[in-house]
């Protein structure tokens, strides 16, 4: 079969990889209808050393169950079936608490000899506790939506809910990528009234306002702090997602959160270390997030993509062939796409 590998920063291949069999008996092969090019994935393609070795990409897929171990209930061929980021038994301590990222015996795609989801089908470890059944079918238009699913909207959820988002608190969201559009969604279904985005492509807040943004901050640095202090009567909002990941991002959102308030990060942190001295420790300020355990999400968020009350798959801008998906990198990374869909 073909997937996706990437040999080094910029050097992102399609070729021919071994077919996925069962290897176990709680595994299941699944072939991939869909699936996207993550905005962390642009950081090993950017950083990448040819010393690594070349090595399979890509996290998120939904696609048709071809085949099922022994140990598997609940799933057969056929079934389509979404998959989180990581794939978990969800069982272990971790799991039950909605920490799969954590869990004991589960994993990262594209690692340590597991499959990438950037390809024609995928070996899923824990198959049973990972995969998700959806109710369609499959050509369904739905497709996009639901494969938000696997990581991109319970990642903007993960940070909204773990700020506190609620019809109390003004929102803060700090970065106009597919992250953060789906942070300005989750903090719109979560009921915030006021939310602003500060984000400087103008293709992409206005989807934002669409989304539910009701101002837009362009400017950067002091000066966005200033319009947003502005815009806030001096005393910034109640809650800042933080949807980036690199330093001046973190360093806005200690400077626009309300005292008392929360700042959540879900941007993959390109730097070591976080300014939270004396100035944030005497204006209780609280700094949470993290990587988001989807699995623990959707549940609560299909239902709303499966009615068509949320559409979250309009971040998707552009969609490849699997052999295209070298462009696609190259059309993130230039910013001439928001996400790419690999159909």
């Amino acid at each position: 079969m073909r997937a996706t590998v990437i040999y080094a920063a910029g050097d992102v291949r399609v070729e021919e990889v071994p077919d996925p069999v069962i290897q176990q008996s709680t595994d299941a092969v699944v072939r991939v209808l869909r699936s996207c090019i993550c905005g962390s994935d642009l950081w090993p393609y950017g950083s990448k050393s040819a010393s690594e070795g070349p090595q399979r990409i890509g996290h998120e897929f939904l696609g048709v169950v071809e085949d099922v171990g022994r140990d598997v209930a609940g799933l057969k061929a056929g079934d389509v079936v979404l998959a989180p980021f990581v794939w978990a038994d969800n069982t272990c301590d971790f799991c039950r608490e909605g920490l799969q990222t954590s869990c004991r015996n589960g994993g990262f795609w594209g690692r340590d000899g597991i499959d990438g989801g950037q390809g024609e089908a995928v070996r899923v470890p824990q198959a049973q506790g990972t995969l998700v059944r959806l109710p369609v079918g499959e050509d369904a238009a739905l497709l996009p939506s639901l494969l938000t699913l696997s990581d991109v909207f319970p990642t903007g959820h993960h940070c909204a809910a773990t700020a506190g988002v609620n019809p109390r608190t003004t929102v803060t969201v700090i970065g106009d990528g597919a992250v953060g559009l789906s942070a300005v969604l989750a903090a719109k279904r979560l009921g915030a009234e006021r939310i602003i985005l500060m984000g400087r492509h103008e293709v992409r807040t206005d989807l934002g306002r669409e989304f539910g943004a009701t101002d837009v901050i362009a400017q950067r640095g002091e000066e966005g702090v200033e319009r947003l202090l502005e815009l806030t009567g001096g005393d910034g909002t109640h809650t800042v997602l933080e949807c980036v990941g690199l330093k001046p991002a973190i360093e806005t959102a200690l400077a626009v959160v309300r005292d008392g308030g929360v700042v959540s990060r879900v941007g993959a942190p390109q730097y070591s270390e976080v300014a939270m001295d004396s100035g944030p420790f005497m204006r209780n300020i609280t700094l949470t997030g993290g990587v988001a355990p989807a699995r623990a999400y959707i549940d609560e968020l299909l239902p709303d993509v499966l009615e068509g009350t949320v559409d979250p798959g309009r971040v998707f801008d552009r969609t490849v062939k699997l052999d295209e998906v070298p462009e696609g990198y190259r059309a993130m990374a230039h910013r001439e796409a928001l996400k790419v869909l690999v159909q």
